[in-house]
C-alpha cells in the first residue's frame, strides 16, 4: 500500500537527515544550539499529541554544547562523530542529572550522578541529549506506556499505540523531535515500535553497543541499539555507538570498516530468503501479509541482483528456549528489585518475574543447550541466504489503552508475548537484525519487515537493508501527528 497522505510543519532542521544535520554541523552552515532550538520546539509542537519525550533535557544540553570542543576533540575524525547532534536516549539508561525512572513511580526520584557507558561513549562522540524517551515500566512490553508519565500514541494514528519498549524513541523520530534515538531490545522492543512508527530499528550482536543491564552484564539477550529514520542514518548512530568498554564486559571493538563506508560498498549479488509465517512463529493478520508480499515482489522485480525465495529452517524449540531465557533475565534482574519497586508491578511484568523465579534447573540448562544448537541451525542457514527476512508483528497497532492484542488472524493469544514471537529468532541466537518500513495497511499505518543477518554481520545486513530500502522508495518522515 502506498504511504498516506502527510504533512510536515516543523522547523526545517528537523526534517533533515541526521546525516546532513552532521554534514551542515561539520561545515559550520549551522550550529548545536540551533539544531537544539529546532529539537524543542517540534517537542512544544507535538508533545501533547504523542506523549514520547518525557523528560526534556535543553538545560543540561546547553551545558554539554558548551563544552562541545572540549569532550569531542578526540572523536571529532571518528566516523561516529556527530559533531552536536541532538539524539534521544530511552529512560532506561542513566544520563547523569537527569531521573532514570524506567517508568516506576518507585524511581521518580532516582537521579544518578554518572550516566552509562554508552551514554557517555555518545557525549564524548558529539551527540546531545535532547530528551529521554518514554517506556513501558522497566521495559516490559510491546506497548508503551507507566505510571509515571501515560501512554505514548503513534503519530500515524494517535488512537493507537507506538509499540514497546521503545515506543517513546520510535515516535519521537517519527514525528522530528530528534534526528537520533537510542533504543533496547529483548522481545522486539527495538523492532516494534519502528515497525508501528515507520522507523529503522536496529537490534545488533550482542556486545556490539555495550551489553546489557548492569546486573546481567555477561548477559546476551537484551541489547541496545540505534534508531533512525532510515538506513544511512542507522549506520551513522551504530559507528557512534560501537566501541569496547571494561564496564560493558561483553563489548566489543570498534570494526575496521566503518558501519558507514561498509553499506557504500557493491553488495554484489543477495539472496533474501522470506518466511511469511512458517514454522509457528506467530500469526499473521491479511493485511500485513499483503503488504510484506507485495514489498519482497517489488525488491526482486525493481533492479538485478537481488533474489527473494520462500525458504526458513526448521527451528525446534525456539520459543520454548527463548521464554526460559526471558525468565532467566527477568528472574535475575527484575525479581531482584527492591520491594518498592517491586510493589508498583503491573500484572505482566510481576508474572515475569515470578516465571522467571519458579524456573526449574534442568529448564535453564536444556535452554542453554538449544541455544546452541538453534544459532547452529541459523549459522548454516545464512551461508545459502544474505538474511532472513520475517513479519516483525503479524499485526497492525492496535488501540492505545490495550496493553497487547488479544486475537490475532482469529487465533486467541495465551500470554502478553504470544504475538511477538517473531522477535525470539534473533534474540535466542544472537544474531543482528533489524526493522524497517515495507509499507502501509489499508488504514494508513506503517508496516515493517524484519531482516535477521549472520553471525556479526552488521555490516551485510545493512547492505541488504539499504538496498531493499532503495528498490521499496518509501518517503522517509518525520510527519505531523495525525490525531
Amino acid at each position: 500500500m502506498s504511504r498516506p497522505e502527510t504533512n510536515f510543519s516543523g522547523p526545517e532542521l528537523c526534517a533533515i537527515t541526521a546525516r546532513e544535520a552532521v554534514r551542515r554541523l561539520r561545515a559550520g552552515e549551522v550550529t548545536p544550539n540551533e539544531l537544539l532550538d529546532a529539537a524543542l520546539r517540534r517537542m512544544d509542537e507535538v508533545e501533547p499529541a504523542i506523549n514520547a519525550t518525557v523528560i526534556r533535557c535543553g538545560e543540561r544540553a546547553r551545558a554539554a554544547i558548551g563544552d562541545l570542543d572540549r569532550h569531542g576533540r578526540s572523536a571529532a575524525g571518528e566516523p561516529g562523530w556527530l559533531a552536536g547532534l541532538a539524539v534521544g536516549i530511552k529512560d532506561l539508561i542513566d544520563v547523569a542529572g537527569l531521573p532514570t525512572t524506567c517508568g516506576s513511580p518507585a524511581l521518580v526520584n532516582n537521579v544518578p550522578k554518572e550516566s552509562d557507558a554508552l551514554v557517555e561513549r555518545l557525549e564524548a562522540r558529539g551527540a546531545i541529549i535532547a530528551g529521554k524517551m518514554n517506556t513501558p515500566e522497566f521495559g516490559a512490553g510491546g506497548n508503551t506506556f507507566n505510571a509515571v508519565f501515560g501512554m505514548t500514541r503513534n503519530p500515524w494514528n494517535t488512537a493507537m499505540n507506538a509499540g514497546g519498549s521503545s515506543g517513546g524513541s520510535a515516535a519521537a523520530l517519527a514525528t522530528g523531535e530528534v534526528f537520533l534515538a537510542h533504543g533496547s531490545d529483548l522481545a522486539g522492543s527495538l523492532r516494534t515500535p519502528a515497525s508501528f512508527c515507520g522507523v529503522v530499528g536496529f537490534r545488533p550482536s550482542p556486545g556490539r553497543c555495550g551489553g546489557g543491564p548492569a546486573d546481567m552484564a555477561f548477559a546476551p539477550e537484551a541489547v541496545d541499539g540505534p534508531m533512525a529514520r532510515d538506513i544511512r542514518d542507522t549506520a551513522l548512530l551504530l559507528d557512534a555507538m560501537c566501541g569496547f568498554d571494561p564496564r560493558h564486559p561483553i563489548s566489543l571493538e570498534a570494526p575496521a570498516t566503518p558501519f558507514q563506508s561498509a553499506i557504500r560498498n557493491d553488495p554484489g549479488p543477495i539472496r533474501i530468503a522470506y518466511a511469511e509465517d512458517q514454522n509457528g512463529f506467530a500469526p499473521v493478520e491479511g493485511d500485513i501479509r499483503d503488504v510484506l508480499g507485495s514489498a519482497m515482489k517489488t525488491v526482486e522485480r525493481v533492479g538485478a541482483g537481488v533474489t527473494v525465495e520462500a525458504a526458513c529452517p526448521e527451528l525446534p524449540t525456539l520459543n520454548e528456549t527463548y521464554l526460559t531465557l526471558r525468565g532467566v533475565h527477568y528472574g535475575a534482574v527484575a525479581d531482584y528489585l527492591p520491594a518498592e519497586a517491586r510493589r508498583h508491578f503491573k500484572r505482566t511484568l510481576r508474572e515475569n518475574a515470578e516465571f522467571g523465579r519458579n524456573l526449574e534447573v534442568s529448564e535453564i540448562f536444556l535452554a542453554f543447550r538449544n541455544k546452541s544448537r538453534l544459532y547452529e541451525i541459523m549459522r548454516r542457514f545464512l551461508e545459502r541466504y544474505d538474511v532472513l527476512a520475517l513479519p516483525v508483528t503479524g499485526i497492525a497497532p492496535g488501540p492505545v489503552e490495550i496493553e497487547y492484542p488479544p486475537v490475532v488472524a482469529g487465533v486467541e493469544m495465551g500470554d502478553y508475548v504470544e504475538w511477538l514471537r517473531f522477535s525470539f529468532l534473533a534474540t535466542t541466537t544472537g544474531l543482528p537484525s533489524l526493522s524497517m518500513p515495507a509499507g502501509f495497511t489499508a488504514g494508513g499505518l506503517p508496516v515493517g519487515i524484519q531482516l535477521i543477518g549472520p553471525p556479526r554481520g552488521e555490516a551485510r545486513l545493512l547492505q541488504v537493508a539499504l538496498a531493499v530500502e532503495e528498490r521499496l522508495n518509501l518517503p522517509v518522515g518525520p510527519i505531523d501527528p495525525i490525531v
